[in-house]
């Protein structure tokens, strides 16, 4: 553990790490109330839904939004979109009525894209603040935090919302900015001059991971992990009807894997360093399959069991890929690389929430799970195989001296 403490003893570390406890708080309370607004407003079930896909659908603009991180200084950059949402989320005030939702989409959109340009400035930035050899640590840090706010924050968003309504959770949030913006504003970090290319920046990132022999491969299982675990997702339901709960169990269930998650991302920068990038993304996967498949198990004790296997791996790839795109990446291309990996791996999950909605009303789930799960199983050979040391490029991680 003393990779943990020295990530944070360290001051830039300590203030970002800070302000994703901030900022992750008041975006897990508006994710639910949202969507609460939305179904208090119209009894939609569809248009509640459709909340979340708004503040996702960004994603897939992330090659070109990425972009920005390198063609601006990212500190500045991280300071200016935490008060654009800022100043936007007071808009959310005057949404009173179904015929106030097209605000509250916008504004939502807004928030996705401006989030999707804050994580790739911030990856960028830390990769350039925190040594190295802490990386994997600090991305584990950051997993734990941010999943714990999942624990907690949407408690207290819907709590707030039930006592005072949808705009106090939008004021909350916009707190939430109004002090990250001071704890970024307080970094210390020295930037160098970043000048892109002018010609098809989005597809210089593409070919970066597509060439690079570690990267391509994590991005590629974690892209595969997401469709997957869409398509898992999608089936919690059916499951939970066959052991006999209502729906709200969801929630037991959801905690119990935040609850998984967070204990990998305490342990992940030591099990980074154990095991290398690409054994650390393979075990997770292969744990996550195997977890997936006996979902089909009819019983309580197994069913938290997978919950909480599936939290400890299926972050695994996630912050393998994160850590391995800033370590093996030059600066002038980190940000939009980070943006393009995010939209490789985030954007497959919502393919496979749709796909899993309709599988689960046509087949019966225990055997999807089943096969999802041997299926899930092959893919961690990826991740595992050893590149050829002739294409290793000169921004290899030290993390995969270790042999996979």
């Amino acid at each position: 553990m003393a990779p943990l403490r020295t990530v944070l003893r360290d001051r830039d570390a300590g203030l970002y790490l800070t302000a994703v406890v901030v900022s992750g708080f008041g975006t897990s309370a508006l994710w639910l109330a949202s969507g609460v607004w939305v179904k208090e407003l119209t009894g939609s079930d569809g248009l509640a839904a459709l909340c979340l896909l708004v503040m996702w659908s960004p994603t897939l603009l992330g090659p070109f939004l990425g972009t920005l991180a390198d063609r601006m200084r990212r500190k500045p950059l991280l300071i200016g979109a935490n008060l654009l949402l800022a100043a936007l989320l007071p808009a959310l005030f005057t949404v009173d009525s179904a015929d106030g939702l097209w605000l509250l989409y916008a504004v939502l959109f807004v928030y996705g894209a401006a989030g999707v340009v804050h994580d790739s400035a911030e990856s960028a930035l830390v990769a350039a603040a925190v040594d190295p050899s802490l990386l994997g640590a600090f991305n584990g840090l950051r997993t734990a935090i941010t999943e714990g706010m999942k624990l907690v924050a949407p408690l207290a968003g819907a709590g707030l919302y039930s006592a005072y309504g949808g705009p106090a959770v939008a004021l909350l949030d916009a707190l939430t900015f109004v002090l990250a913006t001071v704890l970024y504003a307080t970094l210390r970090v020295r930037e160098s001059g970043l000048r892109p290319s002018r010609r098809a920046p989005a597809a210089e990132a593409v070919r970066h991971l597509r060439a690079h022999p570690l990267l391509r491969p994590l991005v590629l299982a974690g892209g595969t992990t997401m469709l997957f675990a869409g398509l898992n997702g999608a089936m919690l339901y059916a499951v939970i009807d066959d052991l006999g709960h209502s729906p709200a169990y969801a929630g037991v269930l959801y905690a119990v894997q935040g609850a998984g998650s967070v204990v990998l991302g305490l342990l992940s920068g030591p099990g980074l360093r154990l095991l290398g990038a690409r054994r650390f993304a393979a075990y997770g996967i292969a744990l996550t399959a195997v977890a997936t498949g006996l979902r089909a198990v009819p019983s309580d004790p197994v069913a938290l069991a997978c919950s909480a296997a599936s939290g400890v791996g299926l972050p695994c790839v996630l912050i393998a890929a994160l850590t391995g795109v800033q370590r093996e990446t030059p600066d002038a291309l980190l940000g939009r690389t980070v943006a393009t990996a995010n939209t490789l791996v985030f954007a497959p999950n919502v393919l496979g929430l749709a796909a899993g909605a309709v599988l689960v009303e046509l087949v019966d789930q225990k055997p999807l799970l089943v096969v999802l799960g041997g299926v899930w199983l092959l893919t961690a050979a990826w991740p595992a195989q050893r590149p050829a040391s002739a294409a290793r490029t000169s921004f290899r991680s030290p993390s995969d001296a270790n042999p996979a």
